[in-house]
Formats: C-alpha cells, sequence, structure tokens
C-alpha cells in the first residue's frame, strides 16, 4: 500500500509520465513486502518549486507514504531509484531531489482498514 507523490517543476510529456511510472512501480520492490500491484502514484508536473532561492534549475519534491515500516536500507536504497528515475527521464540533480517517507500504521482500502 505505497503511494508516491512525486511533484517536480519541469513539464512531463506522456511518454516520460508512463516511464516514470512504471520505473517506481520497479523500485518500490526496494521495500519488503512493497510491489506495483499496491503502488498508487501521482505525478504533478509544472510546479512552482523554489529550491536554494530559484525555481529555475529543475527540482524535485518527493512523499512517499507506505503502511507499517522500512529499514534505513530499504529507504535508502529506495532514493536512489527515485533520484536516479528523475535523473534519467527528466535531467533533475540528485541534489536537487528531496525524499521523505511516511509510516503510516492506519490505512484504508475497499470499505475497511488493513
Amino acid at each position: 500500500m505505497p503511494f508516491i507523490n512525486t511533484k517536480v517543476n519541469v513539464a512531463v510529456s506522456p511518454e516520460k509520465e508512463e516511464n516514470i511510472k512504471s520505473a517506481l512501480g520497479r523500485a518500490v520492490a526496494c521495500i519488503r513486502g512493497k510491489s506495483e500491484g499496491w503502488l498508487m502514484v501521482n505525478i504533478e508536473d509544472s510546479q512552482r518549486l523554489y529550491f536554494r532561492g530559484d525555481k529555475i534549475t529543475p527540482d524535485a519534491f518527493v512523499e512517499v507514504k507506505i503502511y507499517g515500516s522500512a529499514s534505513r536500507n530499504e529507504y535508502n536504497a529506495l532514493t536512489a531509484e527515485i533520484t536516479n528515475i528523475l535523473g534519467s527521464e527528466l535531467g533533475i540533480s540528485p541534489d536537487r531531489i528531496y525524499v521523505k517517507y511516511e509510516e503510516v500504521q492506519n490505512w484504508g482500502w475497499n470499505g475497511s482498514n488493513f
């Protein structure tokens, strides 16, 4: 039950969006027990992100919410994958990407909670 919300300050073509979505689907497996089969992805492009005082350089803010918890090593692996994906698909430098993790203990789906 992971959710990955990606905000970038560059335009994302439909082809790039599909590539990013698919790559995130593979990358989420860095966290034990998580798979694309339960992953929800949101990609918000052309956002007004200011980082280090400017909004000209390509930037990204990524929020990853998971049901349960994960290890530091799993988070490190997923962060590396996310930065590689956004770098290769959108040309965003790793030092211009923030990734925030949130562990959720209550997650609703299909009319009830896990």
